[in-house]
């Protein structure tokens, strides 16, 4: 009876053993996943499971699922030195993700920590040949180089480094201080450039202006000087055409009318011309003349 007893509770364990194996046998595999399993303790690419339901044998197989989505990890803050023997303190992210499941199972044992490990080493290579002016101007170009170098040792894992992003680089308090100077001196040496620009195009603006009112000046005074010279002219033309109509006897009441304005004045002495005494000639003929024609004269 006892080895009846025995024989039934070995059974029920045994029943258990294998619906509990049993159970844990069914896998769901989710679609951003794969699994690998491992048979007997070996692997291949035919023992890559994809998504859906899957099942493994109890005791033989033992599944492993992969996490194929993108992925990020970030890496404390490191210090580098630069080209130029500046230290700086650099922290940045990388973001990841499994390209081949059975790789990153059989190639590494934590493929994170291998890869935070092999990015602190290669950021202090990359940083050590460049210059502190290049370091803080060319983050991009910095990218780009730790993704390449990073990516080629994390392809041997089975896994794709698809972006680096630098977060902060804190330069030493000495180096912080002499880039604020320089930064004060630039900002004031674009300031002098910009106020000198200023008055120059000021200057250059007022020349200008004094320029083209003196070219106006001098179009006026020479449009006046030729209307003046016209007006001359033309009085010139005036006088000559009346000139041209009048005879020597006109001619001589003016000389008359001009010898009586300077007897009327109170000057007691007369500058007279040599030209002047020519012209007694016409008068006294004409004086004569009258005097013959009177009644005395033809007495």
């Amino acid at each position: 009876m006892e080895a009846g007893s025995v024989a039934l509770v070995a059974l029920i364990v045994l029943v258990i053993i294998v619906i509990f194996f049993s159970a844990i046998s069914f896998r769901v595999v989710a679609q951003w996943e794969r699994m690998v399993v491992k048979r007997w303790g070996q692997t291949n690419p035919g023992l890559v499971r994809e998504p859906g339901l899957r099942f493994l044998i109890p005791i033989v197989d033992q599944g492993i699922k992969v996490d194929l989505r993108e992925q990020f990890i970030e890496v404390p803050r490191q210090t580098a030195i630069t080209k130029d023997n500046a230290p700086l303190s650099v922290d940045f992210l990388i973001y990841w993700k499994i390209a081949d499941a059975l790789m990153s199972i059989v190639n590494v044992a934590n493929f994170p920590g291998a890869l935070q490990g092999v990015a602190a080493t290669s950021l202090r290579s990359v940083i050590g040949d460049i210059p502190l002016d290049d370091v803080l101007s060319q983050r991009e170009r910095i990218n780009e180089t730790l993704r390449i170098k990073l990516d080629e040792v994390t392809e041997r894992w089975g896994g794709k480094v698809t972006t680096v992003e630098i977060r902060e680089i804190l330069p030493p308090p000495a180096v912080q201080e002499a880039m604020n100077r320089q930064l004060s001196a630039e900002r004031t040496r674009r300031a002098v450039i910009t106020e000198s620009e200023g008055t120059r195009q000021a200057t250059i603006n007022v020349a200008e202006g004094d320029k083209q009112s003196a070219i106006l000046r001098a179009e006026g005074d020479r449009q006046a000087a030729i209307l003046r010279a016209q007006g001359f002219s033309e009085a010139l033309q005036t006088i000559f055409q009346a000139a041209r109509g009048i005879d020597q006897k006109t001619m001589t009441l003016q000389y008359l009318d001009a010898l009586k304005a300077l007897g009327s004045g109170p000057a007691t002495k007369f500058v007279i011309p040599v030209e002047f005494t020519q012209l007694l000639g016409p008068v006294s003929s004409m004086i004569q003349t009258g005097m013959s024609k009177s009644p005395e004269g033809k007495s």
